[in-house]
């Protein structure tokens, strides 16, 4: 595909648009003695939080983080010994990784919790014969 100069100047304009909208990266750390990804932005918000928070990040060793770099655009972070990135606005909108993660981290969470309510229902679908088969009926919009 040639790039012309009219492809050139929409995506310049995307950008503006972009640049408007989310704040830049401007530094970025990790903090051993606290276990913390450090991000400074260009609006003056500082966030901070733990690795294991994060896509792509949740395993990683503390030498892993130590040389974050700031993409050229100023809206993401790449950990080059991890081969992993987080793109800032999508950081900001989905809090630390796609929504799919997201529900899956909340889901893990929820899972693992065990009450005496939850274990008092799970004998009593025991006794009904488990958890209800799903129904095969095609439902239609």
């Amino acid at each position: 595909m040639e790039i012309t100069n009219a492809i050139f100047e929409a995506v310049n304009r995307r950008a503006a648009v972009k640049k408007a909208a989310y704040p830049a990266v401007v530094s970025v750390k990790y903090n051993r003695r606290t276990d913390r990804i450090i991000i400074e932005l260009s609006s003056g918000i500082v966030l901070w939080f733990s690795p294991k928070r994060a896509q792509g990040l949740e395993n990683a060793r503390p030498a892993d983080l130590e040389n974050a770099e700031i993409t050229p655009t100023g809206f993401g972070i790449h950990f080059p010994r991890l081969d992993a990135d987080l793109y800032i606005p999508s950081l900001l909108k989905g809090f630390l990784g796609s929504k799919r993660w997201m529900a899956a981290e909340i889901g893990r969470s929820g899972g693992i919790a065990s009450t005496k309510a939850k274990v008092l229902a799970a004998r009593r679908n025991g006794k009904l014969g488990g958890r209800p088969k799903k129904s095969k009926r095609l439902v239609t919009a």
